[in-house]
């Protein structure tokens, strides 16, 4: 366990280890970025279910609402170990965020390097009714900018859920003898029956093994449009619009929105259907976008082969994956302008 961090008064920082095995492997020999997702997903429920219990009242379990964007910085290696540390840094009346920093451990140099970061929010539900939102404990700031910070990126990924939400009548239909390079050309779906492995001690699936899933489907729509060895590069928000239930059967559709010269978007849906304990109508659960790049077999960026947009849905999903592309872009020379200057 590491000491409290910047939120002042707010609960402690925890830490997770485990050394990285040859079944966390992807085909390029790496990581599989899903495995650090997962990873990632367990540290923040950790931490927010602990928070939420830690005044006397109902119990609760904390339930993944949203991941931000995340960055695959480096990649991590077979063999190194994993530091997963994961922070409350604001709460709201009913949601947490917490911040989660990975880190790779070589056991045998004792470098160590920074391979990933992330945002996550949590809603915490009560054990008695999951369907109920319980109240969550304030936590104290050092500083009041630290909790008008936090409120401001309370309220923005507020917003960009509602958003979000009404994108969610997409439906990925098949494509008989697309041409390549072309979305139905790649475009990828996975089915899953949700099993007592996959799920919470309550019923409901782990966002983490969500979120391993969709980088699965993923990176089969990336390997297919550029047949190279490819890496996740980033998570572009993670929204859980809906909970799983065990006895579900999950369909994980991907198809590519934009390609830059150098990486590929990916939009990814997770649909539900409910069959088994109450029969209902198929629904949207989670949605997201995944950022890849191509690489060589010497594990060098390569150039991507460009999207071949044929209707006018397909253009304007193009438009709006370039235009987050370029917002993207901006934002890291806007992080790298201060180093330069140093």
């Amino acid at each position: 366990m590491s000491a409290r961090g910047p939120a002042g008064a707010g609960p402690a920082a925890i830490q997770l280890s485990r050394i990285m095995r040859p079944d966390d492997a992807n085909i390029a020999g790496n990581v599989h970025g899903g495995t650090i997702l997962k990873m990632i997903e367990e540290a923040g429920a950790i931490i927010s279910t602990r928070h939420c219990n830690s005044q006397s009242g109902e119990h609760c379990v904390a339930a993944l609402a949203r991941v931000e964007r995340t960055d695959f910085l480096s990649p991590m290696c077979i063999g190194e170990v994993a530091h997963v540390s994961a922070e409350i840094t604001y709460t709201s009346k009913h949601s947490v965020e917490v911040q989660v920093n990975v880190l790779s451990e070589n056991i045998l140099t004792g470098a160590k390097r920074v391979t990933n970061r992330a945002t996550l929010w949590y809603v915490p539900l009560s054990l008695k009714n999951v369907d109920k939102v319980l109240e969550v404990p304030p936590i104290q700031y050092a500083w009041k900018e630290l909790e008008e910070d936090g409120k401001k990126r309370y309220e923005e990924q507020k917003l960009e859920r509602l958003v979000t939400k009404q994108r969610n009548g997409d439906i990925i239909f098949p494509v008989f003898n697309p041409e390549p390079y072309t979305v139905g050309y790649s475009q990828s779906s996975l089915i899953h029956l949700v099993g007592p492995s996959d799920c919470t001690l309550h019923g409901f699936v782990h966002g983490g093994v969500t979120m391993k899933l969709m980088d699965e489907v993923a990176g089969i729509v990336a390997a297919r449009h550029c047949k190279t060895n490819i890496v996740t590069a980033s998570v572009d928000a993670i929204n859980f619009h809906e909970k799983i239930k065990k006895g579900c059967v999950i369909t994980i559709s991907g198809r590519m929105t934009f390609t830059s010269n150098k990486s590929m978007e990916i939009e990814v849906f997770v649909d539900a259907d409910p069959f088994v304990d109450e029969p209902k109508e198929r629904y949207r659960a989670v949605s997201a976008f995944f950022t890849y790049v191509s690489l060589s077999k010497e594990g060098k960026p390569v150039p991507v082969p460009q999207l071949v947009v044929e209707t006018e849905d397909e253009k304007r999903r193009f438009e709006d994956g370039k235009g987050r592309y370029l917002q993207t872009k901006a934002k890291r020379q806007v992080q790298m302008q201060p180093l330069t200057q140093q």
